[in-house]
């Protein structure tokens, strides 16, 4: 049998489930879940709100956990690891990117980029260098003292990008990250994540409505009702799926 980690997968979802409540008022969110995100691709989740899209990152980024199934990232099973263990991986393996930025606005864009850093107990002269070095490389080279209020919508985003890769992880986690963009944010925004899945070892996994940003994913995951309904591998011969375009908007 062939191991996850053989085949290159960054993450490995195998018979996922996860319900909600007690009771009459159970609400199973979640239903038997499969889903492969490779090393080195953009893997986009689509489907209609409330279906189960966040649900599923969390429980990947290990921030909830599954009732039933196997879950192994990066080749570690997190099903298997205890609530520390996992802690301690996010910290240094997990990057997370939201629509709202969550930019702390008292920080300046290097203080808030070197956070990650600061949780993880390095110095904050060594934390703040590394986080000017990001900061450069998402175009930011002249905000490295600006507050969040300083800065445009699309700025603020790629501070939220420069802050999600300070600590150099392995798997990026974004939450409607191009929703509050205009389109030409959004490519920016794109271009960079295509930049980051193509680094060693990486891997990109977006929940997202915005199908102005569809043709950028390497596979995209229909959900439906808790499932996993299609995936569809996207390159220059197969576009995305003409249906896909009319997935519900934020």
């Amino acid at each position: 049998m062939t191991s996850p980690e053989s085949t290159q997968l960054a993450a490995h979802v195998k018979g996922i489930s996860k319900s909600f409540g007690d009771g009459g008022s159970r609400l199973q969110v979640l239903k038997e879940i499969d889903l492969e995100v490779r090393r080195g691709d953009i893997t986009m989740l689509v489907g209609p709100s409330g279906c189960g899209k966040t649900t599923l990152i969390s429980i990947i980024a290990g921030t909830l956990v599954a009732d039933a199934g196997e879950l192994t990232v990066f080749g570690h099973d997190l099903r298997k690891m205890s609530t520390a263990a996992i802690t301690r991986f996010r910290s240094r393996q997990i990057g997370f990117i939201f629509q709202s930025f969550n930019l702390i606005p008292t920080l300046t864009c290097a203080e808030n980029v070197s956070v990650p850093l600061l949780i993880q107990g390095v110095g904050a002269a060594k934390a703040e260098k590394r986080a000017r070095e990001v900061l450069d490389q998402v175009g930011l080279a002249d905000r490295f003292k600006h507050r969040p209020s300083q800065l445009s919508g699309g700025q603020q985003q790629r501070v939220a990008i420069a802050r999600a890769l300070v600590h150099e992880p392995q798997l990026i986690i974004c939450d409607e990250p191009t929703a509050a963009l205009d389109a030409k944010n959004g490519h920016v925004v794109m271009e960079l994540f295509e930049h980051v899945a193509r680094g060693k070892d990486r891997a990109v996994l977006i929940v997202t409505h915005d199908n102005r940003i569809f043709h950028h994913a390497n596979r995209i995951a229909s959900m439906d009702d808790g499932r996993v309904a299609e995936v569809h591998d996207v390159d220059a011969n197969h576009p995305p799926p003409e249906h896909l375009k009319h997935v519900e908007r934020l």
